[in-house]
Formats: structure tokens, C-alpha cells, sequence
């Protein structure tokens, strides 16, 4: 039965390597999904063969489990997505301590070896799960989105990192240190709530990856602590992933991971419009409508705001329109566009947007001065001049859309209030400029009337 289970966990891991890369492109990321989700069945029914198994307690958690899923799916706005990936990447690092805690109560004389496992299992997990949980109430807007920084700070992390790497040296040296393992786990909790405080909402994308990663190392140390093979390979693979995204994030800021993890950025935000001076240029959607009827090239730049009115079904309608009409349509999507890895990806694949017209910045940018209109859904930071103008500005030197080099760039916008970074926009005051303001989905239904009208 040995023999079966771990030929069953082989066949698992080939399955979440196939279906990983498969998510790397959109036209088999579903596939790639369905192809990851058997593997874990296979795996999951496999253990399930141990001998000595007590199902009890397993059929429950299935029956809860599998009732939270399926009300998330079904309950859970897109526009909630960021917040509730934060949750599930907390909810993973708690089980790899719950994991590694009753691996030690059960046998609390292990080897070394065990015991360093269980320890990393507690300590990634502990801060994977507290972090998580400061990232989720960020996201949700239940605490302030800016970086709390106080004096020393990074100081007092240091100096908890340095002390839980003790607890971890003496818990492995120290048979039957329940106490050590409290220790750690409190430790673990407050580290991880200290190390995301300081990150600023701009930054959430990234914190979300590195989290992710943290979840998948947690998972790693848990397979190693049960000597568990295909728990082992999914925890490092995702783990991996996590760390691959964390860095293709960080390249697309042009930032380091120590400057997101510790600079505060949006730490001090300025006044609404008070950082540049100029005047804004409102336009109704009866005058966009004009624009963009003689328009011959047209590239969308979505953004949180679109997320936040639901405005993408909307929004590939009037895509489709515009191609209808004769313009060439593209959608231009900045890696940290939204608050999560993909955030924009996903709610235009939601919408049915054809993925051949979805563009990054390197693609759009050299001929950004040939297109007659760019359209900004609430995208803010990622649009923003002053990365390329304004020395003094936090975003100086980040790689940006941009749409200040269109003929014509129509911002969608409630307001002019800053972004989620608290950086202000000299885009808004620009002379090709013109400023749509209201809800982006009422907005883009009215410029989809006077199209059909027209």
C-alpha cells in the first residue's frame, strides 16, 4: 500500500508542475487550474490510504471546509479578490504551524532534524498568518492603508528575528521545550504583524506575492516535519512561484524587495491636487464620445477604480465598439495595476477580452505617441508622470504607462484625489488631458449608448 501511495504522490507532483505552467498563459490557465486541482485529489485521496487513519475529524473539516470554499466562490465580489487571497495565504501558513505544533505534542522527543522542521514550520507559518491578516485589513480598508512606522523599528525587528532563530536553536537542542515552542509561536505572530505594517497600500502586490511565497515554505517545512513527499514538492513549488512573482514585481517598481519591505513608502501622503499646480480639463461623455468616434487607435489602461464599479463588461463593450468603428483597440496592463498579482488580468478575462489585446508597458510605451486616445480606468500610480519627470517624487524612476504621450488621454476618475499610494498625479493637469469624472461603469454605459445611438 506504501508502494502505491508515495507511486500516487509522484504522479501528484507531475500534475502541479504540468498545471503551474500551464497558468502561465491564458489560453490554458483553466486548464492548468482543473489539471493542479486533480493532482491534489490524487493526493489527498492518497494519504487518506494511510493505514490507521481516523476519518472523523477529516469528514468534518471536509463538510466545514468545503462549505467556506464554496460561499467564498459564490459570495467573495471581484473586487474583494486581493483581500480574500490575503486570507487564504494567512489561512495557509496557520495550518503549517497547527501542523508542526501537533507533529511536537505528539511526539515531543523527535530528532533534531524534526524538530528544526517544526520550528520553521511555526515560525514561516506564524508570520505568514499574522502578516496575512494585517495585509487582508489593509486591503479591506479596516485599518489605514499607509505605513505605520515608528523610531527603531527595524531595529526591533532585527532583534525579534535574531531571538526567534535562538528559540529555534535551543528548542532543537532542548527535548520536551513546550515552552520554547509558545515562545516561538508568539514571537513568529507579532514579527509578522511588524513587517507588514510598515508596507504601504501601493506596495500590497508585492506583500501578497512575498506572502504566498512565505505560505509554500511553510508547507515545505510541514511536509518535512510529517515526512510527507508530495507536501514537500507543493510547498516549494509554491514557494518558488511566490519568490519568481515577488521578483518580477519588484523589476516592474524598478525597486529592490528591501525598499518595499522597509522604505514606508506613501508613509506621508500630500494634499488632493496641492503637490502640482495647474487646471484640470473636465469632459462630459457626450465630448468623450466625439474623441473617441474619430479615433483610430485606442489602448485602455485599467485600474483599481474599474474593479471597484465593476465596469469591465462595460468596458470590452466598448472595445467592441470602437473596433466596430475602425480604431485598433488594446488593453495596457501594468504589472502592479490593482492589489494583487493579476488583479487586472483577471477581471478582464472575466469580461471575455480577448487575451491577444492585452499589452505591457514595454509593448505600448514606444509607440504610445501614435495612438489618438488612451482611456485610464482609476489607474493612478501606474500612469504617473512624475516617475519619469519629478526626481522628488516617491515614484521617481518606477516604469509607467505612458498615456501623457497619447494625442488624447481621457481619465476616468470620481475625483482628484490621489491613489491608494497617496502620490499626486500631474497626469490630471496635462494640456492633452481631459478629465471624465464620475462612476466609471455609469460613464462607460453612456459613451456605449452614443455609440449604439450613433
Amino acid at each position: 500500500m506504501n508502494t502505491f501511495i508515495n507511486f500516487s504522490y509522484i504522479v501528484a507532483s507531475i500534475l502541479f508542475i504540468f498545471g503551474l505552467k500551464m497558468l502561465s498563459s491564458a489560453g490554458t490557465a483553466r486548464r492548468g487550474n482543473l489539471v493542479s486541482a486533480l493532482g491534489m485529489a490524487i493526493a489527498v485521496i492518497a494519504t487518506l490510504l494511510y493505514q490507521g487513519m481516523s476519518y472523523h475529524w477529516i469528514i468534518l473539516g471536509l463538510i466545514i471546509g468545503g462549505a467556506v470554499g464554496a460561499s467564498a466562490a459564490q459570495l467573495v465580489k471581484m473586487t474583494a479578490m486581493p483581500e480574500m487571497v490575503a486570507l487564504f495565504n494567512g489561512f495557509g501558513g496557520i495550518a503549517s504551524l497547527l501542523v508542526g505544533w501537533a507533529e511536537f505534542h505528539a511526539r515531543p522527543t523527535s530528532p533534531a532534524f524534526t524538530l528544526v522542521a517544526i520550528s520553521l514550520a511555526v515560525l514561516i507559518g506564524g508570520i505568514t498568518f499574522s502578516g496575512s491578516l494585517i495585509a487582508y485589513a489593509k486591503l479591506a480598508e479596516k485599518i489605514d492603508g499607509k505605513p505605520l512606522l515608528f523610531k527603531g523599528q527595524q531595529g526591533v525587528n532585527a532583534g525579534l528575528l535574531g531571538g526567534a532563530l535562538l528559540f529555534i536553536i535551543l528548542f532543537a537542542a532542548a527535548p520536551h521545550g513546550y515552552s520554547l515552542l509558545i515562545g516561538l509561536i508568539l514571537l513568529a505572530l507579532v514579527l509578522g504583524v511588524l513587517v507588514v505594517i510598515p508596507i504601504g497600500g501601493a506596495d500590497m502586490p508585492v506583500v501578497i506575492a512575498l506572502l504566498n511565497s512565505y505560505s509554500g515554505l511553510a508547507a515545505c517545512a510541514a511536509g518535512f516535519v510529517i515526512l510527507n513527499n508530495v507536501l514537500i514538492v507543493a510547498g516549494a513549488l509554491v514557494g518558488a512561484s511566490g519568490l519568481i512573482l515577488t521578483s518580477i514585481m519588484c523589476k516592474a517598481m524598478n525597486r529592490s524587495l528591501a525598499n518595499v519591505l522597509f522604505s514606508g513608502f506613501g508613509a506621508t501622503t500630500t494634499q488632493s491636487g496641492g503637490g502640482y499646480q495647474g487646471e484640470a480639463r473636465p469632459v462630459t461623455v457626450d465630448d468623450a464620445y466625439y474623441i473617441l468616434e474619430a479615433a483610430r487607435s485606442v489602448v485602455f489602461v485599467p485600474g483599481y477604480g474599474m474593479a471597484v464599479s465593476q465596469a469591465q463588461h462595460v468596458v470590452r463593450e466598448l472595445g467592441e465598439l470602437l473596433e466596430a468603428n475602425g480604431a485598433e483597440v488594446k488593453y495596457a496592463i501594468h504589472p502592479v495595476a490593482g492589489r494583487m498579482p493579476g488583479h487586472m488580468n483577471v477581471l478582464l478575462a472575466e469580461a471575455n477580452v480577448p487575451y491577444e489585446q492585452l499589452v505591457v508597458p514595454e509593448d505600448v510605451n514606444p509607440i504610445m505617441s501614435t495612438v489618438d486616445v488612451a482611456i485610464v480606468i482609476g489607474a493612478n500610480d501606474v500612469v504617473n508622470p512624475a516617475a519619469r519627470e519629478d526626481e522628488n517624487s516617491p515614484l521617481w524612476g518606477m516604469p509607467v504607462i505612458n498615456v501623457d504621450h497619447a494625442r488624447t488621454c481621457i481619465v476616468s476618475k470620481r475625483s482628484l484625489n490621489p491613489g491608494f499610494a497617496g502620490v499626486d498625479n500631474p497626469l490630471f493637469f496635462k494640456d492633452n488631458t481631459r478629465m471624465l469624472f464620475g462612476d466609471a461603469k455609469k460613464s462607460f454605459q453612456g459613451l456605449v449608448a452614443q455609440f449604439k445611438e450613433g
